[in-house]
């Protein structure tokens, strides 16, 4: 929700949705909730299947919709409509008119070529945006977020679109609030609500409003709003409102939905931008010229427009689309689904992946290893405890629960949920690091069991339970107990203590304070071995410029033994202790020399990744947790996975459909080959426009008749833009994928003023040969050096993406795809029909005689061969050349 800025305030439509659903949200947060319920049409017992399909034919699906709709007839809009076409209109009238109408012979067929050009590129340009929305809708599908929602009687999983009015929900830690919201139960529930409010600190929501009538929406205690997210505790609620009828929907056209650039955004756009100066200032001057010179000056200002266009990096759009949505496509095969395509590119810009250890670098399988005593024995009691502690928190289940509740059921300790009842909880929250249930047995007996992170429940205790016997946590006691610790977590398990007391206040004053002089009872530790493919994987990504950064919670023991398993320098390790110490200087130059912190909480993890950031890094922050949350909102690139909690898969920018560093790994090689096709494109348009640039203003000086007249141009220009459509389906040199890739502005304006000049002296030798070879020299022989200049350009420009796409010698050290070997060959083969037939007459060319082959050959050869020494030339000079 960072990406949203609001705008627009002042626009009556959006003010009267926002005070329309103002007033509807405080209406039902003070009526009794069984008058919300008869308002609603439902129950306390939910909605059938059966009802909740009527709803939703009522009131829709839970999306919001408000904006402009990206549909077919959109796309199919602004295909056709844009400045090519509409030049092109223009000078198809003015050549109807010319050619037809006051004609003494009518001919139609120029007029009717430019028309056929203007559906061709309009189909051309169509296609692709179908295609590329195709690919965004079918990456998005593949990731989904559910709704715990209550249906037919039970508690089920749906997705967020299906929820309806009057659903009612059941929510934990993690979750992101899936509509409008009462609540009905809360137990220790906070909830940000920094996209609405932008406030940052989350806010404690309560079944039983205690706020005024007149207090602000935001501030209801018993309203939930969509785009929020529970940060602690747990829920359920009863939803009021769904998609644009929600508070956030009715702020919907007041949000640009527009992300924030990243550096490569920023860099196309400083670049095209560069174009389009250049040709502000260019096409002014090429008016007058032609103006003064020929005396003709509808000609010269048609000239000059068509020129325009023609200058225009009309297909930068097109291309950067269409591969990145190339690229996002080959990455789902890879299991890597991009939900925002300019991420590939970031993606590939990665020089640090930060990433916490569980799961990622571990087999993401726990398993409960040793329950003991804290004399490191083993003792069921220990075990019992736990799972007592796991079974009735009403929290999100975190796979040490998972491990915790299965091996008690294979120890048959099932049979002991019966003698208790749950009567309150506090849930888990990463500042605490613990969560407690208060249990009461069938005696009446009640006492309060917690587990957590042992310093954690070490800071708890005033007592611990040794042979048998209760004794105060002095000095050597506690001693005991730590040497237990921290000899099992040097062996590799992630131990959490287990603590109990019986001196419990009832269920209306249980809170964070009653977590004190609690006993300690024994250490619980589990085994996540390392993943094979880990260590691979890990020198996969050192190998193409990619550093790993382990940013755990766990204790450092553990983490030190995983890492040293699967390639991590530990050399230096850094802990949240350590992190907390440290300025924003100290820390900066830490994250250079160190690769492990542990013990992080979840705004330290965000402010090593700031500081990896502040050192000119790109960092990529992989997650799946809640406390993930905040490192993945402040990374470059944020990665989930498709089994991560609500809030991180909604914070994240790239989604794995399996939570394996290789897969990550090929997915930054997919990003890189995607920058390096984009680049391509953008060095041959950035040079060969600059090039046409002083081609044009010198032939404008010296020629006595326009060196190419109107149709000439945007024939070669749609021709040239056909070629170029191989180009999102390259092939990229091994070479140029092996590190980082950063945008790099004056590299580009370099490679301009160097390959530019070189095309437009290849442009002159053109003139040349035409002028006094071929004899082209009076304007009545116009449309036969035009001819000449409309061949060598167009196949110059096709076949020099075969030079420019590789630093390597083209065909023979690195061949093109399949797909532009077809482009560019293709094109070229259609411009020789073109120029060496009668078909030239239709586009006011003469038909070239057979005697320019061979210097057409000839300047070809001369301008690749150039352009190849010029290659070497640059390599060595600047080190790279893409």
């Amino acid at each position: 929700m960072k990406l949203f800025v609001r705008k627009n305030r002042k626009n009556p439509k959006i003010q009267h949705r926002r005070e329309a659903s103002d007033a509807f949200l405080r209406k039902h947060a003070f009526l009794p909730i069984e008058e919300v319920y008869a308002a609603l049409g439902a129950t306390s017992n939910g909605f059938t299947e059966e009802q909740a399909q009527e709803k939703r034919d009522e009131f829709g699906k839970n999306k919001i919709t408000a904006g402009v709709k990206n549909s077919t007839a959109r796309r199919l809009r602004e295909s056709a409509i844009n400045p090519f076409n509409i030049v092109l209109l223009i000078i198809a009238a003015i050549t109807f008119v010319t050619d037809v109408v006051i004609a003494d012979t009518p001919d139609p067929l120029t007029a009717s070529i430019i028309l056929l050009l203007v559906i061709i590129s309009s189909t051309v340009a169509f296609v692709q945006s179908q295609r590329s929305n195709a690919a965004a809708e079918k990456l998005s599908g593949m990731i989904s977020n559910q709704a715990n929602v209550l249906r037919d009687g039970a508690f089920g999983e749906i997705a967020l679109d299906g929820i309806v009015p009057g659903d009612i929900v059941r929510l934990s830690a993690g979750d992101m609030i899936p509509a409008d919201v009462r609540f009905l139960a809360t137990k220790d529930t906070f909830i940000a609500q920094a996209a609405l409010t932008g406030e940052s600190n989350p806010v404690e929501k309560f079944k039983n409003s205690r706020s005024r009538p007149d207090d602000a929406l935001t501030d209801l205690q018993n309203i939930g709003f969509m785009g929020s997210n529970v940060i602690s505790g747990s829920a359920t609620a009863l939803v009021l409102a769904t998609g644009n009828e929600t508070y956030f929907g009715s702020m919907a056209k007041s949000l640009s939905g527009d992300r924030a650039k990243n550096s490569f955004e920023r860099g196309v756009g400083a670049i095209g931008g560069l174009l389009i100066k250049l040709m502000l200032v260019m096409v002014p001057i090429v008016f007058l010229l032609n103006g003064f010179i020929k005396q003709d000056w509808l000609e010269a200002l048609l000239f000059a427009i068509t020129l325009a266009v023609g200058l225009t990096p009309e297909m930068l759009p097109v291309i950067m689309t269409s591969t990145l949505a190339k690229g996002a496509m080959s990455m789902s095969k890879s299991g890597v689904i991009v939900k925002t395509l300019g991420a590939i590119q970031t993606f590939g810009e990665m020089d640090v992946l930060c990433t916490d250890k569980t799961g990622t670098l571990t087999e993401d399988k726990i398993i409960l290893e040793k329950y003991m005593n804290v004399d490191g024995d083993d003792d069921t009691r220990i075990l019992r405890h736990a799972y007592l502690n796991s079974y009735f928190q009403t929290g999100l289940k975190n796979l040490i629960d998972i491990a915790i509740i299965n091996r008690a059921s294979e120890n048959g300790f099932e049979d002991i949920l019966q003698k208790y009842v749950c009567v309150d909880e506090i849930p888990f929250d990463f500042s605490r690091r613990r969560m407690s249930v208060s249990l009461q047995s069938a005696n009446g007996k009640r006492q309060l069991i917690t587990k957590g992170a042992v310093e954690e429940i070490l800071a708890i205790c005033a007592f611990v339970e040794m042979d048998g016997k209760i004794l105060p946590l002095s000095e050597e006691t506690r001693a005991r107990a730590m040497r237990t610790y921290e000899k099992n977590n040097t062996g590799g398990l992630r131990m959490l203590a287990v603590a109990q007391k019986n001196d419990v206040p009832d269920a209306r004053n249980l809170g964070v304070e009653d977590e004190s002089d609690m006993v300690l009872i024994g250490f619980v530790g589990f085994l996540d071995p390392p993943k094979e493919s880990a260590k691979t994987a890990i020198a996969a990504l050192k190998e193409h410029g990619v550093r790993t950064v382990v940013l755990t919670g766990d204790s450092a023991g553990v983490a030190v033994k995983v890492c040293q398993k699967v390639g991590v320098d530990v050399t230096r390790c850094l802990t949240g202790k350590d992190v907390g110490g440290m300025t924003d200087g100290e820390l900066s130059k830490a994250t250079e020399e160190c690769s492990l912190f542990s013990k992080l909480s979840p705004s330290q993890k965000e402010r090593v990744v700031k500081a990896l950031q502040v050192n000119g890094h790109i960092v990529g922050y992989m997650g799946d947790g809640i406390n993930d949350a905040p490192p993945l909102h402040q990374a470059d690139v944020g990665i989930s996975v498709d089994s991560a909690v609500d809030i991180a898969k909604e914070t994240a920018d790239i989604i794995l459909l399996k939570k394996d560093l290789m897969v990550l790994e090929q997915g930054v090689i997919e990003g890189r080959r995607t920058f390096g096709n984009i680049i391509k494109y953008i060095k041959m348009a950035a040079s060969g426009n600059f090039g046409n640039m002083i081609s044009v203003i010198a032939a404008s000086i010296f020629l006595p008749f326009l060196p190419m007249l109107p149709v000439h141009i945007l024939t070669q220009n749609l021709l040239c833009d056909f070629s170029q459509m191989g180009i999102p389906f390259d092939s990229v040199d091994n070479e140029y994928i092996k590190k980082p890739r950063k945008w790099e502005t004056k590299s580009i304006k370099t490679f301009m003023a160097v390959l530019g000049p070189l095309s437009s002296l290849f442009d002159i030798a053109c003139f040349i040969v035409m002028w006094f070879a071929i004899g082209a020299n009076k304007p009545e022989l116009a449309p036969l050096f035009q001819g000449g200049w409309f061949l060598f350009g167009t196949i110059s420009q096709v076949l020099v993406i075969h030079m420019i796409r590789t630093a390597k010698m083209p065909f023979i050290k690195s061949r093109p795809s399949v797909a532009l070997y077809v482009s560019t060959f293709a094109v070229t083969a259609v411009a020789l029909i073109i120029g060496f037939t009668s078909l030239a007459n239709g586009f006011d060319m003469a038909k070239l005689p057979l005697i320019f082959i061979p210097w057409l050959a000839g300047l070809l050869l001369l301008y690749f061969v150039f352009t190849q020494l010029i290659k070497t030339l640059y390599v060595k000079r600047f080190g790279e050349w893409l």
